[in-house]
């Protein structure tokens, strides 16, 4: 026999009922979607708060969503060529990408970073499904530009094996290697294959998990991180000149996926513990929204289960 005073600390958790309490409108917009998820970075470097994030992953495909994950993987690419000591070459700021450093690039990212995440996933179950871009032609890609070698422009996306995967209850890992118009692989930026995922998947949500708070005005002014945005604005702000370079293709990607129908994109710090949960699932949310929804897109998003219908018929 074991007496509460021994067991609860503090007695009953009352605010933690409060936080689930406050969890059930928001479980309820996206029970049953599909949620396409970002991640790169710093937000993916620390081994323990990568495996808090794919932990946070599965509860989410355990409360109804159906997750799907895009990776990049540019700090362990930087590795590899340092240990390989190959050379490093930029032009207009991207990085050449050889015969041979794209090798190395799809070692890494399919042989290394997406088995580590399909890893860190599976330690909960086996949902997490590891595959590249490659894999069943989901990314298609040509020549960016010659000077750039095979550096990528996503052509157009395959959605048949992803939906398969999502339709079987499994969570997708995708890396972000693309299969050549040309026959062969391309190195595409990450951010951009998850706003082209998401628009071809109709998903409902778009998140990207960054290494800053959100987008920023005036980066990084504090009192410039903006919380909600139109899709106009965001528009506007992709045309003009003030946002860092890592920030342009997340938000161009934004745009990309509102365009296409998705309902909402999110930036959020993917170096807070639980980021993922507190913006999906608290009144407060975090980071930088883009777009939003209205009452009529509740009801007309991608499919949601016999149950989850029944949450909004008295809509």
């Amino acid at each position: 026999m074991k007496y509460a005073n021994e067991a609860r600390a503090e007695g009953v958790p009352v605010r933690t009922g409060e936080i689930l309490y406050e969890a059930m409108p928001w479980l309820k917009q996206v029970t049953g979607k599909t949620i396409v998820i970002k991640y790169g970075g710093s937000a993916m470097e620390n081994p323990q708060l990568a495996a808090e994030v794919m932990a946070d992953i599965v509860l989410l495909k355990i409360l109804g969503v159906n997750p799907v994950l895009v990776h990049g993987g540019g700090k362990a690419i930087n590795r590899a060529f340092a240990k390989f000591d190959l050379p490093v070459e930029f032009v207009d700021g991207q990085r050449v990408t050889t015969d041979d450093a794209m090798d190395l690039v799809r070692m890494v990212l399919t042989g290394e970073v997406n088995q580590q995440l399909v890893e860190a996933m599976n330690a909960h179950g086996n949902m997490g499904v590891g595959v590249s871009g490659t894999d069943a032609g989901i990314i298609v890609a040509e020549q960016a530009d010659p000077r750039l070698g095979r550096v990528g422009k996503i052509t157009r996306i395959n959605t048949p094996l992803i939906e398969d995967l999502v339709a079987d209850d499994y969570i997708p890992i995708i890396a972000s290697i693309a299969i050549g118009e040309d026959g062969g692989c391309y190195n595409v930026n990450a951010d951009v294959a998850a706003g082209y995922i998401a628009a071809a998947i109709g998903a409902h949500k778009i998140i990207f998990l960054t290494d800053v708070d959100g987008l920023y005005e005036n980066y990084p002014d504090p009192d410039s991180l903006i919380a909600e945005m139109s899709l106009g604005e965001a528009e506007a702000m992709v045309r003009g000149d003030k946002l860092a370079s890592g920030m342009i293709p997340k938000l161009a990607s934004c745009v990309r996926a509102l365009d296409a129908g998705v309902s909402a994109a999110h930036i959020i710090n993917g170096t807070v513990p639980h980021a993922l949960l507190l913006e999906m699932l608290t009144d407060s949310g975090m980071g930088t929204m883009v777009g939003g929804l209205t009452s009529a897109q509740f009801l007309n998003v991608s499919p949601v289960s016999k149950f989850a219908a029944k949450l909004i018929e008295n809509r």
